[in-house]
């Protein structure tokens, strides 16, 4: 599993971490229902967001929970998971986002993907998964060719990009992509008056993904020489940090003028967990009494099937849901595994959606 807002379990309270396991169990159960068990190794902690911010707006049906099997990453317990076409539609967005990232290492030729036989297997999973996506997205009225269209207008704008070009022209692509999808989300709930903030949200959230994997391999990419928006646009330290707080307070305003059946936990998620994110990106986040700091030498990361496999022995040893720590399997960073407390002293029990208050949580985390 991967992204941007990996929340630590005991800030989100019993009540929150019962919804975002949910939502996180609903969309790994959506992809392997609709596509396979194989499908599953997609499932990613930012594409749940989509699932969260559709029962958000929406007074939730009887039907929008349904009791799971026994799963190991659950460490082989039942639970209550998030169903519906909020599932739906973050499992489309994440093969189909998938897909992508499988043809880009294709055509980078990246470890094994050189080999011309592995690379024929790699092109035919991609092929499949984007055209599984498409048909989840036209399931649920989504058209997935808008993300098929950023991905490819991605390629472009890099090679065009140099010094002085500005760093949102680089961003762009992945904007209208994450807008795209945030917006439907205002649909399937019945909201269509949320479709504009929503979009908005979506287009700054694109922006700090964009930006903040670009500032966590900065140093990985210069070693190896690949390419790197920060250092091909000449984009400094400080500037691309502005960018990114510019981005988490017009996601705050954004979603101020979203109307929610109940956004506590969306609002945790994408105000504070996201700026939590961009404190951890740039190495001002604090100290964890119970992981200790984040390693500063940036690990060597794993190839496209290397990752692929070590995402499913983690799966299937429940390290990603009971380990302590664990390596993720793409990137090897440290992670904690979703269903463990951290012993850190929090002073509340998570946030409880900060509702008329200006965005300051009680407890500032650890």
């Amino acid at each position: 599993m991967f992204g941007m807002v990996r929340p630590c379990g005991h800030r989100l309270g019993d009540r929150f971490r019962a919804q975002w396991l949910a939502h996180l169990c609903g969309l790994c159960l959506a992809l392997r229902g609709d596509h396979g068990q194989f499908a599953r190794v997609v499932t990613n902690y930012d594409g749940l967001l989509i699932s969260v911010l559709t029962e958000a707006q929406a007074e939730r049906p009887a039907d929008g929970r349904r009791t799971a099997g026994p799963c190991p990453l659950r460490g082989m317990r039942t639970a209550s998971v998030a169903r519906g076409e909020g599932a739906r539609l973050a499992a489309a967005v994440s093969l189909v986002l998938a897909s992508a990232k499988v043809r880009d290492h294709v055509a980078d030729r990246d470890g094994l993907l050189a080999r011309r036989p592995v690379a024929a297997v790699a092109r035919r999973v991609a092929a499949d998964w984007g055209r599984a996506g498409a048909r989840s997205g036209a399931a649920v009225g989504f058209d997935t060719g808008i993300l098929v269209d950023a991905v490819d207008r991605q390629l472009a704008v890099e090679a065009l990009a140099g010094p002085g070009t500005p760093l949102l022209t680089v961003t762009e692509p992945t904007e209208t992509a994450t807008a795209a999808a945030f917006a439907h989300t205002a649909v399937l709930a019945g909201r269509p008056g949320n479709a504009a903030p929503l979009a908005e949200a979506g287009r700054l959230f694109g922006r700090l993904a964009h930006l903040l994997d670009a500032v966590e391999d900065r140093a990985a990419d210069a070693v190896a020489g690949a390419w790197n928006p920060l250092a091909a646009t000449g984009t400094s330290p400080d500037e691309a940090r502005r960018l990114a707080d510019d981005a988490l307070h017009g996601i705050r305003l954004a979603l101020r003028d979203t109307e929610f059946a109940d956004g506590g936990l969306a609002h945790l998620l994408l105000v504070h967990e996201l700026g939590r994110s961009v404190d951890r990106a740039f190495g001002t986040a604090p100290v964890c009494s119970a992981h200790g700091p984040e390693p500063q030498a940036p690990p060597e990361k794993r190839g496209l099937l290397a990752g692929c496999g070590m995402s499913a022995l983690l799966c299937c040893s429940c390290q990603m849901c009971c380990a302590e720590e664990y390596e993720g399997p793409w990137s090897r960073k440290k992670r904690e595994g979703c269903c463990r407390d951290c012993d850190c002293d929090c002073p509340c029990d998570g946030c409880d959606g900060c509702d008329g208050c200006d965005c300051c949580c009680p407890c500032d985390g650890c």
